[in-house]
């Protein structure tokens, strides 16, 4: 209960503080706002200064900033995200929409994570020094240090455009999950090995784990029954950053391989300049990472009770 009534006063304060930042960085941006929005509207190649003035009045762009952001606020908290000023649709709608695709790809890139890292790094933590620890070592290293858009410009290039094997963009079959969900499994299954490499070489040299071996049980046996445990309390609390680190990434990916998430439509808000957009797509990122945060310590709760409070 305690853990839901402080990610409850913490989902509140997220709201308020990126609904207010997202706000004024936008109306900080610089250019002229309503050509920004009337572009996004028309076309850049139909708008003109009219149409921009047009706009401008409709919107009031030149109104006081106060009040504006007094007015989203009082609508947030009777659940109203507004309008996009581009489409002229309610942004929950668009989100609901956008989100789908995003929470889908998210998905797919955690659980192909999940698959390559621990599986390696708990091999590589049961004979630490190893080959396999080595080189597990080296590549995860590489797969941090290396930026998204490069990990995905490179799989381009050899999956898509040398050997043809798949689609370098695209949307709605699964063979275009692939290559987008890849590009972010590569960089969260780097740190999901070390962190389960280590957290299974210092299971193994717990004088339980000898003593489960001495009464006569095999490495695969103790694995399962005294390892596997402690070695998912830490992965699962890291995923509470991984939701960091797939936010970051989804912008970048779904933008290169042109996914129709939220990631996508936040990039083109911003150069729209539509601000509930913006604001809306923002605060959802916000709310989501409180959610996957109590979601994590319920579950931490549950496997290992001593963290309780």
């Amino acid at each position: 209960m305690n853990v839901l009534v402080s990610r409850l006063v913490q989902a509140v304060m997220v709201a308020v503080l990126i609904g207010t930042a997202t706000f004024v960085m936008m109306r900080s941006l610089p250019g002229d706002a309503a050509w920004r929005i009337a572009a996004g509207r028309y076309g850049y190649d139909r708008v003109d200064a009219a149409s921009a003035d047009a706009v401008r009045a409709e919107l009031g762009l030149d109104g006081p900033t106060l009040p504006a952001l007094v007015q989203w606020l009082g609508d947030l908290a009777r659940f109203d995200f507004g309008t996009s000023l581009v489409t002229g649709q309610p942004v929950i709608k668009e989100i609901v929409h956008q989100l789908g695709a995003t929470v889908s790809l998210a998905l797919a890139a955690l659980l192909l994570s999940l698959l390559i890292g621990p599986p390696l790094g708990i091999l590589a933590g049961l004979r630490p020094g190893g080959a396999l620890d080595r080189a597990l070592l080296v590549a995860s290293t590489g797969l941090k240090a290396a930026p998204q858009f490069l990990i995905a410009l490179v799989l381009i290039v050899l999956v898509a455009v040398q050997l043809r094997w798949l689609p370098a963009a695209g949307h709605g079959e699964p063979r275009h999950f692939i290559l987008p969900a890849l590009t972010l499994a590569l960089g969260l299954s780097a740190v999901n090995a070390r962190i389960a490499r280590d957290a299974m070489a210092r299971i193994a040299d717990m004088p339980y784990w000898r003593f489960a071996q001495w009464k006569g049980l095999s490495e695969r046996q103790t694995l399962l029954r005294h390892g596997l445990r402690g070695v998912s309390v830490p992965l699962v609390t890291y995923l509470g950053l991984q939701f960091v680190t797939l936010v970051e990434g989804v912008i970048i990916v779904e933008s290169i391989f042109g996914w129709p998430g939220i990631g996508h439509a936040l990039v083109h808000a911003i150069f729209s300049r539509d601000v509930p957009m913006v604001q809306g797509t923002a605060l959802m990122l916000g709310l989501g990472f409180v959610l996957i945060n109590a979601a994590i310590d319920l579950a931490v709760n549950r496997l290992d009770p001593r963290t309780a409070s």
